[in-house]
């Protein structure tokens, strides 16, 4: 019987190469692509099918979903020989998640659970930055800097560098010269990416976050200020959403794109 392992374009070339070669029956090629494209669950149907389309595996959102349901979704992905990644996984949650899921580690900063099985391949052209303005954005920040590390990226953290204090940038663009993509992650009025976007030639990712007084609007002033940069080759992602920017950043930064 093959044993489980992440469903990848590699993964069904051997499995094909091993029915040809008489290494492997039909019968065990067909168990081992029995969840193949999809599994239902009944509640929720398992995509994975992912890693050949994207790369990576499915990422389980933990906000609004009981404990039993990411547990259950999560066991099916490390079955499958996968690296699981939990994102907003609240604290309470997250302790009856890594009782069930063994070897499972919860960040609570980033509030993020990633079981990691295997170390993930190293797919980019370079490292990926994540900068954030204060520390109060730290939660995004790692969010995305979690994320970009198991998608098989080298990540590089330069925090607590916003612009009330642009000294504490400019003193370390060792760092943004390493860089090849950059992910920066700002509230209140989000002036820190138009600051990087001016330093560097090298794509920057903005993450507005939600931290700010009552005028920041939970985020859309600083998502204003991101979308209405001087600096060219800035783009931007949703309030808070560090997962989708350590994605964005993980494809810009791939050997094969």
């Amino acid at each position: 019987m093959l044993q489980w392992r992440p469903v990848d374009a590699k993964r069904i070339r051997e499995i094909l190469e091993g029915v040809r070669a008489g290494d492997t029956s039909v019968d065990a090629a067909v168990e081992s692509l029995r969840a193949f494209p999809y599994q239902d669950l009944g509640f929720a149907s398992i995509d994975h099918h992912r890693p050949v389309r994207q790369g990576f595996a499915e990422v389980i959102f933990g906000m609004s979903k009981p404990a039993e349901q990411i547990v259950a979704i999560a066991m099916e992905l490390s079955r499958a020989g996968s690296n699981v990644l939990v994102t907003r996984l609240a604290a309470d949650k997250a302790e009856e998640v890594t009782r069930a899921l063994a070897g499972s580690r919860y960040d609570p900063v980033s509030r993020t659970l990633v079981l990691r099985q295997h170390d993930p391949e190293n797919r980019g052209r370079g490292p990926v930055a994540v900068l954030c303005a204060g520390t109060s954005d730290l939660p995004v920040a790692e969010e995305a800097a979690v994320t970009a590390d198991l998608m098989g990226n080298e990540v590089l953290r330069l925090y607590d560098v916003g612009v009330a204090g642009i000294h504490r940038l400019l003193g370390r663009r060792d760092v943004l010269e390493q860089a090849r993509v950059l992910i920066v992650v700002a509230g209140m009025e989000g002036a820190l990416p138009s600051v990087v976007g001016g330093l560097v030639s090298k794509p920057v990712i903005a993450v507005p976050t939600s931290v700010g007084y009552g005028a920041s609007f939970h985020g859309i002033a600083a998502l204003l200020g991101m979308l209405n940069s001087c600096a060219a080759g800035v783009t931007v992602v949703n309030i808070d959403n560090g997962f989708g920017a350590g994605v964005a950043a993980s494809l810009i930064n791939r050997k094969d794109a």
